[in-house]
């Protein structure tokens, strides 16, 4: 079969590699759709691991259905997760799935940019999902993304009617922001230092937008009614995102991290005023498995406009030039695979 192999953000090379053949209990599921996610650009995370096949935000059709796998038939459309919780550990049963041990060691075989994928044994008794009847391929692809949205945005607590400040608008950016705004949420502000970008983000959903570089405290204070945010959601990885964040919470508010720096990056928190003022910081990674649900709700109800955030579709030949749109930033949005094209 055909695989897009990652060397770095601008190697990626068409290869051949055996289909995989499934054992008892497992899947073989022909990829249709696999979205490039921010995290499989961030180089510094990749690199160590390359060569590698990566790709996660995957839908497909079953095409073998091994022994013992029979809740499932050939034929049917499927989203897959890639990372799946034990649900028995002390994490788990505290509803910290996305710390299991587990969840850190599971993974499909090989990643989604392939012709093909094997669904492992504990994959499949957790991580697999019937796609509904009017959810599309692509639009499936947007149930992972969505998913870890919808837990950052549960731990966080965030509430109709608060108002809500994105940092970063891409991707993830864009998703919080159409969450929110179907959540019911109050004044929904996003930066960012594209003007694309902030385009993007009026579009789905923002109420007012402004660069990033600029005072974004004395501006937020400007458009929310001379307060800062209630919940401010960090999508970019850089630590002046993570400053601006500290600084544009209001009191009694939340910051929630979203997004990673590289290693050994530290942030200085004013913990005395934090503590006069009831500050939360907050990280959120990945997504439980009542999170993915809910996600396939949404999508499928179209509370979020997942379809609309396409801007790319590119066979599997072309998956660099996929991984250089989205390392770029430039104008695009969503970036799909689709490897049997």
């Amino acid at each position: 079969m055909r695989v897009a192999v990652y060397y770095n953000n601008k190697d990626v090379r068409l290869e051949e590699r055996p289909t995989p053949r499934i054992g008892s209990g497992e899947l073989l599921v022909e990829v249709v759709a696999s979205g490039i996610c921010g995290s499989d650009v961030m180089e510094w995370y990749r690199i160590k691991r390359a060569p590698i096949i990566l790709g996660h935000e995957i839908t497909g059709e079953v095409v073998e259905v091994g022994e013992g796998a029979e809740r499932y038939k050939k034929g049917d459309r499927v989203f897959v997760s890639h990372h799946v919780p034990c649900n028995t550990c002390h994490y788990c049963l505290n509803g910290n799935h996305t710390a299991c041990d587990t969840l850190h060691t599971t993974n499909f075989d090989p990643g989604g940019f392939a012709e093909y994928i094997r669904v492992p044994e504990i994959n499949i008794d957790r991580g697999v999902f019937v796609l509904p009847d009017e959810m599309s391929f692509e639009d499936g692809s947007f149930i992972e993304p969505l998913a870890c949205v919808v837990r950052g945005q549960r731990v966080a607590h965030l509430q109709p009617g608060r108002s809500v400040l994105v940092m970063g608008s891409g991707i993830s950016g864009l998703l919080h922001i159409a969450l929110a705004r179907a959540l019911g949420a109050g004044r929904i502000v996003a930066t960012d230092l594209s003007e694309y970008r902030l385009k993007m983000a009026r579009k789905f959903g923002a109420d007012a937008v402004m660069y990033a570089a600029e005072d974004v405290p004395a501006r937020l204070r400007e458009v929310n009614g001379g307060r800062l945010a209630d919940t401010v959601i960090v999508c970019a990885g850089a630590l002046p995102a993570f400053n601006q964040a500290l600084k544009s919470v209001d009191r009694g508010g939340t910051v929630l991290c979203f997004a990673p720096t590289e290693p050994g990056v530290s942030l200085s928190i004013p913990i005395n005023d934090f503590w006069r003022n009831s500050i939360t910081v907050m990280p959120s990674y990945g997504a439980a498995p009542a999170d993915i649900v809910q996600a396939v709700e949404l999508i499928r109800a179209r509370r979020v406009p997942v379809h609309d955030m396409i801007t790319h579709r590119l066979g599997l030949a072309e998956t660099g030039k996929g991984f250089k749109l989205v390392a770029e930033g430039r104008e695009s949005v969503k970036v799909i695979i689709e490897p049997q094209r």
